[in-house]
C-alpha cells in the first residue's frame, strides 16, 4: 500500500505540537493588511497573536485569502514525488472556496502521477473543528486505511464534530460573511454573547444567546457536555482569540466536568481570527450529530 499524508490548511488551527504529533502538514492561507499579503503561519512567525487581535481591536480590517493554487500546486507535487497519496481536509466549502481549488490542483498533476490518489474533503467545519477531522484521519492512516478509505469515513463521521464558540459580538464574522445574516441581530442586543454552532451544512449559526460574558463560559462549557461522546476524542481542543486567562477558565470547568478526557489549548489562527475578531473562545470534540443545530 502506498504512503499516506494527511494536510489541512490554516483554518484547523492546530498548533505545532499536535500536528508533529499526528504528523499532519498544512498548506498556508494568507492575510492581508493595508494591501500587503502575509503567509497566515499557525505558528506565528510574521506577527505574534497580540499583534493580530490588537490590530483587530483598533479597528482595522485584516482580511484573508484561500490557499492559493500555487501552493496548492507546489505541495502536492512535491508529496506526490515522494511517493505519497494525500488526503487534504479542507476548510468548509461555506466558508472558503479551498476545497475546490485543491480538487482543481489534484485533476491537473495526477495526469503526470499515474496511480496516485489525491482525495480533498470538505470538513464542513473551521478552526478546532477542522483539526478534529485532521486528527481523525491521521488515526485512520494510523490503522493502515487507504487514501479513499479514509476521505470515505471522514465524510460519514464529519458531522459529529461539536463546535461551540462565543464571541463579544457578530460584527466581525458579519462583516468577512461568515455567519448567516439572520443570525447577526444575535450581536446587536447590549451584553448578549451569542453562542456559535457549525451546522450539517457547514454553516456557522447562533443557536443561543446568553448574558453576560462568564455566563457565556460556562454555557459553551455545559454545551460541550452535554454534547460530547468522551469515547470518541482523543482531546477537546479549545482555542482562543488572545484571553489565555479565560480560555484556561474554560480548560479548568472542561476538567471538572470531563474527568477522563484530555484538553489541549492553543490560538485560533490568523485567518479564522481575522473573520471572527478578538476574544473568542470555541470548544471543539467529537459528539452528537451536529444535524440537531439545523433548521
Amino acid at each position: 500500500m502506498r504512503k499516506i499524508l494527511i494536510a489541512t490548511d490554516s483554518c484547523s488551527d492546530l498548533k505545532k505540537e499536535i500536528r508533529e504529533r499526528y504528523n499532519i502538514e498544512y498548506l498556508r492561507m494568507n492575510t492581508v493588511k493595508d494591501g500587503v499579503e502575509t503567509i497566515a503561519s499557525l505558528d506565528w512567525e510574521y506577527y505574534s497573536p497580540k499583534d493580530l487581535y490588537d490590530t483587530i481591536r483598533g479597528g482595522k480590517r485584516v482580511t484573508t485569502t484561500q490557499v492559493p493554487a500555487k501552493e496548492f500546486e507546489e505541495r502536492f507535487k512535491e508529496w506526490l514525488a515522494q511517493g505519497y497519496d494525500i488526503v487534504y481536509i479542507a476548510c468548509s466549502s461555506k466558508l472558503s472556496g479551498s476545497v475546490n481549488t485543491g480538487e482543481m490542483a489534484a485533476k491537473e498533476l495526477l495526469r503526470d502521477y499515474p496511480g496516485a490518489t489525491i482525495r480533498c474533503v470538505d470538513s464542513l467545519n473551521a478552526s478546532g473543528g477542522e483539526g478534529q477531522v485532521a486528527v481523525r484521519a491521521a488515526l485512520l492512516r494510523d490503522k493502515g486505511l487507504s487514501a479513499d478509505e479514509i476521505a470515505d469515513e471522514l465524510d460519514r463521521v464529519k458531522n459529529n464534530v461539536n463546535q461551540f464558540v462565543t464571541v463579544h459580538n457578530l460584527n466581525a464574522l458579519k462583516a468577512a460573511g461568515r455567519v448567516k445574516a439572520s443570525s447577526a441581530f444575535f450581536g446587536n442586543l447590549l451584553g448578549v454573547k451569542p453562542i456559535l454552532v457549525s451546522d450539517k451544512n457547514g454553516d456557522n449559526v447562533a443557536i443561543k444567546k446568553v448574558k453576560g460574558r462568564l455566563n457565556s463560559l460556562e454555557e459553551i462549557v455545559n454545551l460541550t457536555v452535554d454534547g460530547i461522546i468522551p469515547e470518541d476524542n482523543e482531546f477537546i481542543y479549545v482555542a482562543h482569540a488572545d484571553c489565555e486567562d479565560e480560555a484556561q477558565e474554560v480548560v479548568k470547568l472542561l476538567n471538572e466536568k470531563l474527568p477522563g478526557v484530555k484538553v489541549e489549548l492553543g490560538y485560533i489562527g490568523p485567518i479564522i481570527g481575522a473573520s471572527i475578531g478578538a476574544d473568542a473562545i470555541g470548544i471543539f470534540c467529537w459528539g452528537k450529530s451536529c444535524e440537531r443545530f439545523t433548521v
